[in-house]
């Protein structure tokens, strides 16, 4: 029977999947990278957010935040808020010396019913007498004084409600107002202090103002204080655990469901890398896991190889004759690193004698064993990486980064029992081990010490048989050397004792037939003229590349390599 799918535009009902894993350490790839930390590149997703494989966005902490603001302006601008802060400055900027007067009257009279209720006492004037001399200026025509008192609540409320959605400067400005309202008559004054006290958790009736009606302040408050605390929520957010505390039904009701969708994503980036054993928290900090290194490693390699025709890397693995492994029928317990050509018969004898006969038969991965192979043509590289400050200050930082871990990738994967060590070097040189590679960064230095990286190098490559070589990555002549006390100098443009210095590494490693093959960043004329030196001396190769194309030029000049050499053999 065929099969029928059925497509739609995702309108927001649809449950959207979480990202894969593998899919969401990828999207941070570059960022992981460049700056060597988990932490950070997962700080920077959440800022920016980023586009699913199946097209959605997750809208990233900055566009959200950008959205709350604009909504609270919105809000803010509103012509009720605005209109109602002008009525009541211009009400208490306008009272005439009359209108004080009867509002002092007003209020002594409405602080005698008080505090003759409060004493059991009759009420004099009586409430009839108190709304023929005074109606005028209480709104609502109160029937009594308990009525009165409820409309004065509710109208507390109100004024709250409109202050508390004003802005500072405008609740400030009020205020200023009232204070000079009431200090130009002492006596007014002492009777609002009189009414406070008998009212207690009441406010005093504003009159010339029409504020909001109770209902709409109220809910243009709550929004507003929905909106204040989920902005303070994203601002502070710095990893994505914080936002497990977001309510994601209120971020629903403010930005809407596709908006609370991203939140609830963006929650749970770290527990998701955790789950998959991808991260990990080691003292106090997000570190990859070997296999979360591993994995890096293999996007690299599957992005520098995805421009090379099919066949050509088909050739690599297929045509070419010694290119690859031979079985030798020899077994060894697995180790990480390993591939994974698990030999059957002795993995399940090694778990039924661990758990000593019985079924079922339990395969643990202390049971693994694997074959040996031999390696047709075995080869020892050592990859010199440039860290020195001028690779970030030219973008050429992150192409290096990356041809680094791509080409760890490809010779664990595809060449075990291939040699490959790693040196970084710029006012001095030392050896990373691979695993290190993702986290590693820049040095805030100067200087390209180059004879103490071929001098690591060459150390390394002692140790090696086969054939052997140094791929150094590049964007600068050598501008710094050790000295025999072990100081180093720098210089800049180049001294020539540096250039000597750095060209008698190159006779060591022709004379320990090294083949040096360097990969320039930068075309300078300073440079190139020195390259083409050394490559002179040592017969090995030069190019001249970019960060586009370097990661091609290196995994490709490795991969003819070891064609060459198989080619020999």
């Amino acid at each position: 029977m065929s099969r029928r799918e059925l497509y739609s535009r995702w309108d927001g009902s649809q449950a959207a999947p979480e990202l894969a894993p593998d899919a969401l350490l990828e999207e941070l790839g570059d960022d992981l990278l460049y700056h060597g930390d988990v932490n950070a590149a997962l700080r920077r997703l959440l800022q920016e957010g980023f586009r699913r494989p199946d097209g959605q966005e997750v809208s990233g902490l900055r566009e959200l935040l950008e959205r709350l603001r604009a909504m609270r302006a919105e809000q803010m601008s509103r012509p009720n808020l605005t209109s109602a802060f002008d009525q009541m400055g211009a009400a208490l900027r306008d009272t005439t010396p009359e209108q004080l007067q009867a509002m002092r009257e007003m209020t002594a009279d409405l602080n005698q019913m008080l505090e003759q209720r409060a004493a059991g006492e009759d009420l004099d004037p009586s409430f009839e007498e108190f709304m023929q001399r005074h109606g005028d200026l209480i709104p609502g025509n109160p029937r009594d004084l308990d009525e009165l008192l409820e409309q004065m609540a509710e109208r507390m409320a109100a004024m709250s409600s409109l202050m508390g959605a004003m802005t500072p400067e405008q609740r400030e400005r009020l205020s200023e107002l009232m204070e000079s309202m009431l200090a130009s008559d002492p006596a007014f004054q002492a009777e609002m202090e009189r009414l406070a006290g008998n009212l207690a958790p009441f406010m005093s009736p504003m009159t010339g103002a029409d504020p909001l009606d109770l209902a709409g302040a109220s809910a243009m408050t709550q929004r507003l204080a929905d909106i204040d605390s989920l902005e303070t929520l994203l601002r502070l957010a710095n990893s994505p655990g914080t936002l497990a505390d977001v309510d994601l039904d209120a971020a629903e009701r403010l930005l809407g469901e596709e908006a609370a969708a991203s939140l609830e994503q963006l929650a749970r980036l770290a527990e998701q890398l955790k789950e998959a054993g991808l991260i990990e928290q080691r003292e106090g900090r997000l570190q990859l896991t070997p296999k979360g290194t591993r994995r890096i490693g293999e996007n690299a390699l599957r992005e520098m190889f995805a421009d090379l025709a099919k066949d050509r890397l088909g050739r690599h693995e297929s045509r070419e004759s010694g290119v690859g492994h031979e079985r030798n029928f020899q077994t060894k317990p697995y180790e990480f690193g390993d591939p994974f050509n698990l030999q059957i018969q002795k993995t399940i004898g090694n778990a039924i004698r661990r758990q000593r006969g019985g079924v079922p038969v339990n395969v643990e991965p202390q049971d693994f064993e694997v074959e040996l192979t031999e390696s047709l043509t075995r080869s020892a590289t050592v990859l010199m990486v440039d860290l020195s400050l001028s690779m970030p200050m030219r973008d050429n930082f992150l192409g290096a980064k990356k041809v680094a871990v791509a080409l760890h990738a490809l010779i664990s994967s595809r060449f075990p029992r291939d040699y490959l060590g790693i040196v970084v070097f710029s006012e001095v040189a030392r050896v990373i081990r691979p695993s290190e590679l993702p986290e590693v960064s820049w040095d805030f230095v100067y200087g390209t010490n180059m004879a103490h990286g071929l001098a690591l190098s060459r150390k390394l490559l002692a140790r090696q048989n086969g054939t052997r070589q140094i791929l150094m990555v590049t964007d600068g002549e050598p501008t710094a050397h050790p000295l025999p006390d072990g100081e180093v100098f720098f210089s800049y443009p180049p001294a020539q004792e540096t250039i000597d210095a750095t060209l008698r590494e190159v006779v060591r490693c022709t004379r320990d037939d090294i083949r040096i093959n360097t990969f320039m960043l930068d075309a300078s004329p300073y440079l190139a003229r020195f390259v083409e030196r050394m490559t002179q001396m040592n017969r090995g190769r030069a190019f001249f590349t970019d960060t586009e194309s370097l990661g091609r030029y290196v995994l490709v000049d490795y991969l003819e390599g070891k064609r060459s050499a198989s080619r020999v053999s």
